[in-house]
């Protein structure tokens, strides 16, 4: 009698192990975001398992209202429609909140490939409320510790899950020939477009 209650028990420990470890293993939905421009809209995944303090800042900005009423005003637009544009809230200091720790993606495993979701910076730590979206693979952005300077790349936090067509829109929209200092002349959006309305979006 021991012995069938002993078998028996052992039974449901051997079905309910896969359970377990599927329960254990298994990933949190990640976040997304609606982000409505002036041109269509687009939908973000923001990865706040493998970037979590670039992804809570992103979400504090989605959440407080921060970026509806920006723009995106840079497209970098490079060599067979690849590049990125660049959007938020450009150094506004109403609407930028304290900037944050760098994330690299040596760290984070994350990478620039088409349609991520990146934190623009100056020197490490001062990335705050602006970010750019690729438009094709744009890894040379990624960490690269071999490299000279201070070779910790940009932030990747994210990506596009739905409506790369309106992103690949922003990045063909007109530029000024002459607008932008630096490397960024002739990368400013001339008009700028819109954003509208940035929302989480629920299950």
């Amino acid at each position: 009698m021991y012995r069938r209650i002993f078998l028996a028990l052992l039974t449901c420990l051997v079905l309910a192990a896969p359970v377990a470890r599927a329960q254990e293993t298994s990933p949190e939905a990640l976040p997304r975001v609606a982000i409505q421009t002036s041109l269509g809209t687009f939908t973000v995944e923001v990865d706040t398992a493998r970037a979590p303090i670039t992804a809570a800042n992103f979400l504090a900005y989605v959440d407080q209202g921060r970026f509806e009423g920006t723009t995106f005003y840079r497209a970098m637009q490079g060599y067979g429609g690849s590049g990125l544009i660049q959007g938020g809230t450009n150094q506004d200091r109403e609407r930028t909140l304290p900037p944050i720790a760098h994330e690299p993606t040596t760290e984070t495993g994350l990478s620039h490939t088409d349609g991520a979701l990146s934190m623009p910076r100056f020197e490490p730590g001062t990335a705050a409320g602006d970010f750019t979206v690729m438009v094709g693979d744009m890894t040379y952005l990624d960490a690269r510790p071999a490299a000279a300077g201070d070779n910790l790349g940009y932030a990747v936090f994210g990506r596009v899950v739905q409506g790369m067509e309106v992103v690949r829109a922003i990045l063909a929209a007109p530029v000024s020939a002459t607008e932008g200092e630096g490397v960024m002349r002739g990368q400013m959006l001339e008009p700028r477009i819109e954003i509208q309305r940035v929302r989480r979006v629920e299950d």
